[in-house]
């Protein structure tokens, strides 16, 4: 697919990368590899004694990589969710690395690939696998789960306000025949909201669609896993950096990042000089948004948001 690289552009790419703040010699994991365009910066900073692994569930990414990093020796790709990181790595002889960056949410290749079905914009079989070996898809989601739980996840991952006019939609549909492409679910969905809410900006399928996408793929419960291994995996200095698009995302790592730099002891001694002992530090305590000229040229920046974080100690005496 080397023609999604002509048109796939990074978001956040020179921000993220320079807090990242790479070494020539460090070892360095991207944990969402896509496309490749964050692998292809940090690789282009490291010397040849710095190495980077990217991490992806997609085989077409995977694949794609191969080719495209054939001629540097110090790229390894990984066929795995990267809430598999800490066992991936063990399997290599790593438990120490010096930085970590996470693009988060789906790839603009899965977007851009229709026969893939997770974009409202193409007809396609309802599937929306990250990974293409897991048997739960977009399918099951919409023909099998019950009530209750499509207006769970309606509510939660899509922040869907229609999500129980939505649901008695596709119950509707699916009791006369399985709904089974992209269209079908477009169509109900668009039957089942009123014109007022249709005759508003954004397309009406958009949080409908994020919401199974996530359930899919059960974005929200790896991103945490995942962040919590990498968070052990630091080196004293070594950064992580997270890209995200979703303010569910956002909220989840800005809490993450919260518990790891705030003391856990007692207030009362909290203002001991040395008792903190908090081991890691906040890289900007302000969220990093895009710029104006960012926005201007790359519309998929415009809901991301950029957050890091740095160890400065290890507390882990034993290990």
């Amino acid at each position: 697919m080397k023609s999604n690289e002509l048109f796939h552009i990074s978001v956040l790419l020179d921000k993220s990368i320079e807090l990242l703040n790479i070494k020539e010699d460090g070892l360095y994991l991207d944990m969402t590899l896509g496309a490749g365009g964050h692998s292809q910066a940090i690789l282009d900073k490291l010397g040849n004694k710095g190495s980077l692994i990217a991490f992806d569930q997609d085989m077409l990414a995977i694949n794609n990589a191969k080719e495209r990093f054939k001629d540097y020796p110090n790229f390894r790709a990984i066929h795995s969710n990267f809430s598999n990181v800490e066992n991936k790595l063990a399997e290599l002889g790593i438990n120490r690395v010096d930085g970590i960056i996470y693009d988060l949410g789906v790839s603009s290749m899965q977007l851009d690939i229709a026969e893939r079905g997770f974009s409202y914009n193409h007809d396609a079989l309802l599937d929306m696998r990250m990974n293409q070996e897991q048997t739960l898809s977009a399918y099951e989601v919409v023909n099998e789960y019950c009530k209750k739980d499509l207006l769970y996840i309606l509510r939660k991952y899509g922040e869907e306000g229609h999500a129980s006019l939505i649901v008695k939609g596709i119950i509707k549909a699916r009791n006369k025949q399985a709904i089974k492409t992209t269209y079908e679910l477009v169509d109900i969905i668009k039957q089942s909201l009123p014109q007022k809410v249709l005759k508003k900006k954004g397309h009406p399928a958009k949080l409908t669609f994020q919401a199974i996408r996530m359930e899919v793929n059960q974005e929200l419960v790896v991103i945490e896993q995942s962040l919590h291994q990498a968070l052990r995996l630091l080196n004293v200095n070594g950064r992580i950096v997270v890209i995200s698009f979703h303010s569910l995302e956002d909220r989840l790592v800005k809490n993450i990042f919260k518990e790891y730099t705030t003391s856990q002891l007692p207030k009362e001694l909290v203002d001991v000089r040395g008792l903190e002992n908090i081991e890691y530090q906040l890289i900007n305590k302000k969220v990093i948004l895009p710029n104006e000229k960012e926005l201007l040229h790359n519309n998929r920046a415009h809901s991301s948001k950029l957050r890091g974080i740095k160890r400065i100690i290890r507390g882990d005496e034993n290990e």
